[in-house]
């Protein structure tokens, strides 16, 4: 009998358990759940989240709102694991796997954050640039770009872009990384709607078996992309799980989503009042 193997980070530390129950191996995709996980900044006398669950599952958009300041990206950053020095942090991360989270992750922010002095092909490869490259690395950065719509594009400069464009190859980037969570905060907000739109599909599309979580102010962005969506109310923050529509995303606007989204927008009014 196999012995089932579950690694928990409890107070920033890693210990395994184990059950008498029998078990495959698990699959690639990771889920994560987060149970009575408690966060204070170290300069700070209020915690940020106190007595917070959340279950991500695996291969599944787990989109995340909140009024700015909620601890939305607070919750990013402690899944990336760029709190250790800051905060003091307890609770557990169980990670579907057993095998740690770090180092598993791909991370994509508000802000493109391209090299100004990098070629667009050399942008994408940045995360490889450090490491141990492989010879098919330059190949596959290219495929990337394909698969973004920017093939043609490859050796131009970031300043020679719009900003539609720096979002695909900060996507594409995120996609070279190949890791099995991506973390995105707020990527899309800057564009306007139409290449938001876009670009929803785009990821949706390209992340597909990805497990994703996504930090968006935007109720209609988190309704057409989330196969799980919370909102983040109160200090401490909780949150809260809604229900989705039955379609799969990326969703079209239908009167169920409009429903929803007045949904969110009174929860969220809530924070304000």
């Amino acid at each position: 009998m196999l012995m089932s193997l579950t690694l928990v980070r409890d107070m920033g530390r890693y210990t395994i358990s184990s059950t008498g129950t029998a078990m495959c191996a698990e699959p690639a995709a990771l889920g994560v759940t987060l149970e009575q996980l408690a966060l204070r900044y170290q300069d700070s006398d209020t915690a940020t989240l106190s007595g917070f669950d959340m279950h991500i599952p695996a291969s599944q958009w787990t989109c995340i709102l909140g009024r700015s300041g909620c601890g939305k990206s607070t919750l990013l950053r402690y899944l990336a694991g760029l709190l250790h020095a800051q905060a003091a942090v307890s609770g557990k991360l169980t990670v579907s796997d057993g095998q740690p989270l770090e180092g598993r992750i791909a991370y994509m922010a508000q802000q493109d954050l391209l090299m100004p002095w990098l070629s667009v092909l050399d942008n994408v490869c940045l995360s490889r640039r450090f490491g141990q490259a492989a010879p098919a690395d330059t190949a596959r950065a290219v495929s990337l770009l394909r698969s973004v719509g920017l093939a043609e594009y490859q050796q131009a400069m970031p300043q020679q872009l719009s900003g539609g464009m720096r979002q695909r190859v900060a996507l594409a980037r995120t996609l070279m990384q190949d890791q099995p969570v991506v973390l995105m905060d707020e990527p899309f907000s800057a564009l306007d709607a139409v290449t938001r739109h876009k670009l929803q599909t785009l990821a949706a599309t390209l992340l597909r078996g990805k497990t994703v979580v996504l930090i968006t102010h935007d109720p209609l962005e988190a309704i057409r992309l989330a196969h799980q969506l919370y909102i983040l109310q109160g200090m401490p923050a909780q949150a809260e799980s809604l229900a989705l529509p039955a379609s799969r995303p990326p969703r079209s606007l239908d009167a169920d989503g409009a429903q929803l989204q007045q949904q969110i927008i009174e929860a969220l009014e809530q924070d304000y009042a």
